[in-house]
């Protein structure tokens, strides 16, 4: 079995009774019901964002416990709970120190009508939010994982698959690592114009870029994102990396490497394929670029183009 920091992978199926319960509850546009649970707490994952649910009592199964936590924490009762996948948490020695059963169910209900008992939120949010929020690491897989194998799957007894997510030592920082393209035809840049809604820069001009998935490369990441985002098709033989953005945030807590690919060749011109997230693409002047442009990709383009090939951003040295 392999591991790897925040990310889950297949392991075995173990018979031994989960140490918890949580409800994966997504709507019926494909959003998960995400809960923001207290900071400066001595409770697990404080201050990310998770999934509903909570430890067993004595003497109760899962299906009972999920059921009373749901009741407790939001009065709510989800008739169609089944068992999804069971989360084991290593840490960084690869010691189990939770496992958690998560049921998955359908629930269509504004989230400002759900009565929160516990925690300081309620969210719907579609799986691209996920993202740009701070994410209880097991949350992050199981989405993922509903995003590969979006119906459960058990076996002859009922048992759904199992992941695991190891946590990394304290001593180390996880970056979070993102794919950039920098497509440049007759000396014009590719940007598209973000969704108004969207949660991170709305309104704002972007390349094409997205987030990594476990276990995928950058190179992967920049070719799957190209063809989700704009039906362009790139090799990955033909990019090559121009400009390393090591970005800090204030408001995240996890420092970002922001790598910017240039493309030899392409074949394609770009479409409109996810108008939730992207509303127009328009090739923009090297030399004219538009003043609602992401800042860092601004700083990125503005350093690609003196030929620079890193820049750091919010450190303190």
């Amino acid at each position: 079995m392999t591991d790897t920091s925040a990310a889950g992978l297949p392991s075995s199926r173990l018979s031994i009774e989960a140490h918890g319960t949580a409800a994966l509850l997504v709507d019926d546009c494909g959003r998960y019901l995400l809960h923001l649970r207290d900071a400066n707490k001595p409770i697990w994952s404080p201050g990310t964002w998770g999934l509903l649910g909570g430890g067993t009592e004595p003497g109760e199964t899962s299906a009972q416990g999920i059921a009373r936590e749901l009741r407790e924490e939001t009065g709510l009762t989800v008739p169609d709970l089944v068992p999804f996948l069971t989360v084991e948490t290593l840490d960084a020695s690869g010691t189990l120190k939770d496992r958690v059963l998560v049921y998955r169910g359908t629930l269509n209900r504004p989230a400002h009508e759900i009565p929160l008992h516990e925690g300081i939120q309620l969210r719907w949010t579609h799986p691209d939010e996920t993202a740009y929020m701070t994410m209880d690491p097991g949350t992050a897989v199981v989405v993922h994982e509903h995003q590969r194998h979006p119906h459960p799957r058990v076996d002859s007894g009922g048992t759904p698959p199992t992941v695991r997510v190891r946590q990394g030592s304290e001593h180390r920082e996880r970056s979070i690592v993102g794919a950039h393209l920098v497509l440049v035809r007759d000396g014009a840049v590719l940007l598209g114009r973000r969704h108004p809604d969207s949660p991170f820069a709305p309104s704002t001009w972007h390349v094409p870029a997205g987030h990594r998935e476990p276990g995928e490369s950058a190179l992967a990441c920049m070719v799957r994102e190209t063809s989700e985002e704009t039906g362009i098709t790139i090799e990955a033989r033909d990019l090559s990396l121009v400009h390393t953005l090591d970005q800090r945030n204030p408001w995240s807590p996890f420092p970002r490497l922001q790598l910017f690919f240039a493309a030899s060749r392409w074949s394609g011109e770009p479409r409109v394929l996810e108008p939730d997230r992207c509303t127009e693409w328009k090739w923009w002047p090297l030399d004219a670029l538009p003043g609602q442009l992401v800042e860092y990709t601004r700083t990125a383009l503005t350093a690609i183009a003196c030929g620079k090939t890193y820049t750091d951003s919010g450190w303190t040295e």
